[in-house]
């Protein structure tokens, strides 16, 4: 519950943010309730029929009258012939947001919610789109229109792991989840209580040797250590997540969870089945639900198609920051695989076999499994070689156009791509956005890579479920992070021709980093409640025409986090000036545990806080600590609780603040460290102190206590470059100056489940609350 709203899209992407003094927070009034409350009660059980009955009724007619939009154009009306025609994707069919004919009627349909005129006609073409259009196109739609909206700003949707959680949890919870009957599971546990001693025989209390109560447990299987079983449990104390505190001591909290029956469900991460694969052992990892969801945002205020004058997302460098983000994303997940015993991640090439297998074990909406991949995987053995050509031909061009220094488009214009300004141009074309400067070559390669690995052809419409197809689903395969570091290489070749820095451009003589204190890092497992309400097949309740929100089902799951750690900075200025402090993690030594020199390992490190700082003449102590960081969030409230506190403010018994939840687009503090060793795991810090010269304040034209002002041109704390001063080529001696301070740190790894090995759980047979957060 941050009141900085405002965050980065990524993993240290935070190029970034300071945060001014906090500013009163506003309060929902009427109006907002009524939207936000709609916004809820229409993504409920997304994959059943509407059953709010005033929402029926809006939804009988997709409004037609083009007089009711700001704009009415060539996509809206493909979408309103395809309707006509009754040509749209059906209901219950897999949607692919990188499914070429699933996107442009996702576009279409993205319009008639954006260009409605008012809150009216939205509501209509809302209410018809969740009654008559294809789930997932719709949960898209809706998304990308209530994030880009500006009348919308401040609006809370359930995060997409609670709309989908068929994307995030493995098919065995899932259909657990959706066979859960709450009569039958109150005739269970009275059966299981009467016969407890005869259906439940603790074997190891016959015996000395631990082994019979841990000979079948598996990584982050916890539950078998504490003697419970895959099947839900009546959860009658809190929603679990790190922050809870923070809510409980409210005393409107304790009257919104009221009457709400709360059940959980331990769930499992994927592991082995049909074939071997090493890299599941990471699987907490690319599987984690913060880790997958950032992603799907970072793509929803970036969409690859919104054009960024009209939007505003050139004003952000929107091209610049996309690829910035992958950097970031490929040199986390380095970090996590020297955490984990593996090294560089592996590289792809065409022709070649891709080693390591991946089976997603999800379900679609409809029931159908996710496609998979076996070891020795050969992608050419789909065919489609046109398909492959075209790709291939990207590739081959942006490499060939950064060696000759220079690109002439197909009208005849000539950019220079070894000037550092050329950064927005590369970045666009690696996202293949529309802001591409040609595009007759550039555009569209991206969406047909994606389609490529799912084995989808051009005009392909009712496609087999894929998790390259969608943003949320695609970084759980370990061969995610092989193709974008191809992507990536061609951002570092642009990189090396803009030539490194000197030792001379990096000093800044008015400052110097004395000395930084770290304090200890320590990681390790604890344990959290997502909301997966949305999976209950159960009957809806109201009284007297209201909804009753009165079950909640959790997956409880272990994860990664660290506890919070601080730094003590000792600065020297040599005047009064506001300077840009900007902190850097990286790796020390590769899996063999050689050094990584620095013009090699730059690429690795990720940048995980920067700040501004008014420093005074002679000494500085800065104080900061990792719950300072502003790109990143605490556990969020979740979707039944955010409903609960919409029903009491629309009762006009509770003010509803607009920074109630974290924002959609934060990376997960939790994961801002690998995981470590339990003896220690070396890494390194990067700190450097630049003057801050901008004539724009941060902020400045959007409330950063509700907003995260996408499209405002003002959300990084300067204009410097994604990454500075590890944007260019890297000459290691540049890096060694008043203003910069390299410190060696160790990360511990702190096992969570150790003492259950140690001695026999206690209280075998329930939960173990006394986990330490």
């Amino acid at each position: 519950m941050k009141l900085t709203l405002v965050l980065l899209a990524l993993v240290g992407c935070v190029a970034a943010f300071s945060v001014p003094a906090p500013t009163k927070v506003k309060v929902a009034d009427a109006a907002f309730l009524e939207k936000q409350k709609f916004l809820f009660e229409i993504l409920y059980r997304i994959e059943d029929p509407l059953f709010f009955e005033e929402y029926i009724k809006y939804g009988k007619q997709l409004v037609g009258d083009k007089s009711q939009y700001t704009e009415f154009d060539y996509y809206m009306e493909k979408f309103w012939e395809s309707y006509k025609m009754d040509a749209l994707l059906p209901k219950g069919e897999f949607f692919g947001a990188l499914v070429k004919t699933h996107h442009k009627q996702a576009w279409g349909l993205f319009n008639f919610f954006y260009y409605a005129k008012d809150f009216e006609t939205f509501k209509h073409n809302v209410a018809w789109a969740r009654i008559h259009v294809n789930e997932g196109m719709f949960v898209y739609a809706l998304t990308l229109a209530v994030i880009h909206k500006p009348e919308f700003e401040g609006l809370i949707l359930p995060q997409i792991y609670e709309i989908f959680p068929q994307y995030f949890f493995n098919s065995k919870f899932v259909y657990e989840a959706e066979k859960f009957d709450y009569d039958v599971w109150s005739k269970y546990i009275m059966y299981e209580k009467e016969y407890h001693d005869i259906l439940y025989k603790d074997v190891s209390k016959y015996h000395d040797n631990f082994y019979f109560h841990t000979k079948d447990w598996k990584t982050w299987q916890w539950w078998k250590m504490m003697g419970l079983g895959e099947h839900w449990y009546f959860e009658d104390k809190f929603f679990l997540r790190e922050n809870i505190a923070q809510y409980t001591k409210e005393s409107k909290y304790n009257e919104i969870t009221k009457g709400l029956k709360k059940f959980y469900m331990p769930v499992d991460y994927t592991r082995d089945i049909d074939f071997f694969n090493p890299e599941s052992k990471m699987s907490y990892f690319t599987e984690d639900l913060g880790w997958n969801s950032f992603w799907y945002y970072l793509n929803m205020d970036y969409a690859f198609f919104l054009d960024g004058h009209k939007f505003g997302l050139d004003k952000d460098r929107r091209g610049e920051f996309w690829i910035y983000n992958v950097q970031q994303i490929l040199a986390r997940y380095y970090q996590e695989r020297l955490a984990n015993g593996f090294g560089e991640i592996p590289e792809y090439f065409w022709y070649k076999q891709v080693e390591f297998g991946y089976d997603p074990q999800l379900i679609n909406y409809n029931g159908v499994g996710f496609s998979y991949r076996k070891n020795y995987f050969e992608y050419q053995t789909y065919g489609k070689f046109d398909m492959l050509y075209q790709v291939q031909s990207f590739f081959d061009r942006i490499h060939h156009v950064l060696e000759t220094g220079f690109y002439k488009t197909a009208d005849g214009v000539v950019i220079d791509l070894h000037k550092p300004e050329a950064v927005k141009f590369i970045g666009n074309y690696l996202q293949g956005n529309v802001d591409t400067y040609d595009k007759y070559f550039f555009n569209y390669y991206y969406m047909l890579c994606h389609m490529y690995f799912a084995d989808v052809d051009y005009y392909d419409f009712e496609v087999f479920p894929n998790i390259f197809l969608n943003f949320e689903t695609m970084m759980r395969d370990p061969f995610f992070y092989t193709f974008y570091k191809k992507i990536a290489d061609v951002f570092y070749k642009f990189q090396y021709f803009k030539g490194a820095y000197t030792k001379k451009d990096l000093t800044y003589e008015g400052f110097q980093i004395k000395d930084v204190s770290v304090s200890k890092l320590v990681t390790y497992f604890d344990f959290v409640d997502f909301d997966v309400t949305n999976l209950l097949n159960d009957k809806m309740t109201f009284v007297d025409g209201k909804f009753v929100w009165d079950k909640a089902l959790l997956a409880r799951q272990a994860r990664l986090n660290h506890k919070p750690f601080n730094f003590e900075f000792d600065i020297v200025s040599d005047k009064v000036q506001k300077g840009v402090v900007r902190i850097f993690l990286g790796p020390k030594f590769d899996e063999y545990g050689r050094t990584i020199p620095l013009k090699y390992n730059a690429q690795n490190f990720v940048q995980i806080d920067s700040f501004v700082y008014p420093f005074v003449a002679g000494q500085n102590t800065i104080k900061r600590g990792s719950k300072d960081f502003t790109w990143t969030s605490a556990d969020r409230a979740t979707y039944s609780e955010l409903y609960k506190y919409v029903q009491l403010a629309s009762e006009g018994t509770y003010e509803f603040p607009l920074d109630l939840s974290e924002p959609h687009n934060a990376f997960p503090d939790r994961l801002v460290l690998p995981r470590g060793w339990e003896h220690g795991m070396p890494m390194q810090f990067y700190f450097f102190v630049s003057p801050y010269a901008e004539d724009y304040e941060q902020f400045s034209n959007f409330d950063f206590t509700y907003s995260a002002g996408i499209g405002s041109g003002t959300r990084f704390v300067d204009s410097k470059p994604f990454g500075y001063p590890f944007d260019r080529s890297i000459d290691e001696y540049s890096y060694f100056v008043p203003n910069g301070y390299f410190k060696d740190v160790k990360i511990y790894y702190q096992d969570t489940f150790a003492k259950y090995f140690e001695k026999k759980y206690a209280n075998f047979g329930e939960f173990d609350y006394s986990i330490e957060y």
